[in-house]
């Protein structure tokens, strides 16, 4: 793992001086130390401290196969290629048939909530509107929408599922037939040197997607990727290319001189404070994309894969030791007990709210499991949803032991 910054490519839309640190999510995820920072624009910020309502955790191919396929039918997501040309990096590239045999399966995915304006990319994987795209795109939003080509019609999403550590969502655009949809190649067979093509919501201007294209500079490339509202994640094995990308480019596809999807753009070198472009840009292996996609669409839940809608408790948490040290603005206070996730705020008329969870509580167990971090607790409530039924142990600031039985409410997307 390196130390360099990279950024995500997802892009804040609301006006100018909008600032985005006054938003509350109440997830359950637990932040990460903060390192790096994240592709031009994944605009999203992370606390230092977990966010914890609990929703848990928050290829090659002939010219032929450029075509688009349509019409309604099954909703299955497509196989993966029984054959794959390898392209090589001397093949011609037409950047503009590609684009014109692609971009019809690209939606402009818009991210709001109470105080987010964001902007992403996904690519339309079946006729009936499953779409992939990053979790950072929709992470953290209570309204989603996509439209098609940049000009096409609109739809809202439903998230179907998420994986954070891997940076993956599955939506599905509510009402959608007979769509056109993107063509899967395999990024196993990609090559340092093969041409390459990055469409997306770049900077979110208004009209079809932005194109772009390079060649792959780097395979395997592992690196910290981070944003200002969604923390960091430790990528690896990622396709690097000299595609320029800009905020509002993840999730979008990076495609083949044959058409073909072989990675998702997700991350490129932090511009800093200014959305600049960046030729250093990092593609998640579509491969790896599609088994994570693949498991969501199955409903097979796991450590990292969240299904269907969260449930959150309403509490912001942080360690013991972050407390301890007067770091995440809490000021400082020595806890209780020595391990547990230290409840720093509430969220008014919320379930823990309800239950007489204060600030300076520490939650010790969920449903009798020993809860020894932010972490850990975001893992215990990573597969509970709204309308489920949690007990949840905590230390009060005084040191009492308490326990109360919680019924969890809908929260944000991870």
């Amino acid at each position: 793992m390196n130390d360099d910054r990279w950024s995500a490519d997802r892009i804040e839309t609301g006006t100018a001086g909008e600032s985005p640190t006054g938003r509350l999510d109440w997830q359950s995820f637990p932040a990460p130390a903060a390192p790096a920072g994240r592709s031009p624009g994944r605009s999203r910020r992370r606390r230092a401290l977990a966010l914890l309502g609990v929703l848990a955790a928050g290829g090659a191919g002939s010219l032929a196969t450029l075509a688009m396929t349509g019409g309604s039918g099954s909703t299955a997501l497509p196989a993966v290629p029984a054959t794959s040309v390898s392209v090589s990096g001397s093949t011609p590239l037409n950047v503009g048939e590609v684009a014109a045999r692609v971009t019809p399966a690209v939606v402009d995915i818009t991210a709001n909530s109470a105080n987010l304006h964001a902007a992403g990319t996904g690519m339309i994987l079946t006729s009936s509107g499953l779409v992939l795209t990053n979790n950072h795109v929709v992470a953290g939003a209570t309204q989603l929408s996509a439209q098609i080509d940049g000009t096409g019609p609109s739809y809202p999403l439903r998230v179907l599922g998420v994986d954070p550590a891997i940076d993956v969502a599955l939506v599905q655009m509510q009402g959608a037939t007979g769509l056109k949809t993107v063509t899967l190649g395999q990024s196993a067979n990609v090559r340092v040197g093969d041409q390459v093509v990055a469409i997306g919501n770049a900077l979110n201007l208004s009209g079809p997607p932005t194109v772009t294209n390079g060649i792959v500079s780097a395979l395997g490339r592992s690196i910290t990727a981070t944003d200002p509202y969604s923390g960091s994640e430790q990528l690896s094995g990622l396709i690097q290319t000299d595609a320029p990308i800009n905020p509002g480019n993840s999730g979008g596809p990076l495609v083949d001189a044959a058409g073909q999807v072989i990675g998702m753009n997700t991350a490129g070198a932090s511009g800093g404070a200014t959305q600049t472009a960046s030729n250093i840009a990092f593609a998640i292996p579509i491969d790896t994309a599609m088994a994570v996609a693949r498991q969501i669409e199955s409903g097979h839940a796991s450590s990292t894969v969240l299904i269907g809608q969260p449930g959150i408790m309403g509490v912001e948490v942080s360690t013991v030791a972050t407390v301890e040290s007067g770091a995440g603005g809490f000021g400082s206070y020595t806890p209780p007990v020595n391990s547990g996730a230290v409840v720093v705020g509430v969220q008014p008329a919320g379930p823990a709210a309800g239950a007489g969870l204060s600030p300076g509580d520490v939650i010790v167990s969920i449903d009798g499991r020993s809860v020894s971090s932010p972490a850990s607790l975001a893992a215990l409530m990573g597969t509970h949803g709204p309308g489920s039924s949690v007990t949840v142990g905590w230390v009060t600031s005084s040191g009492q032991n308490q326990s109360a039985s919680l019924t969890l409410v809908a929260g944000p997307v991870r």
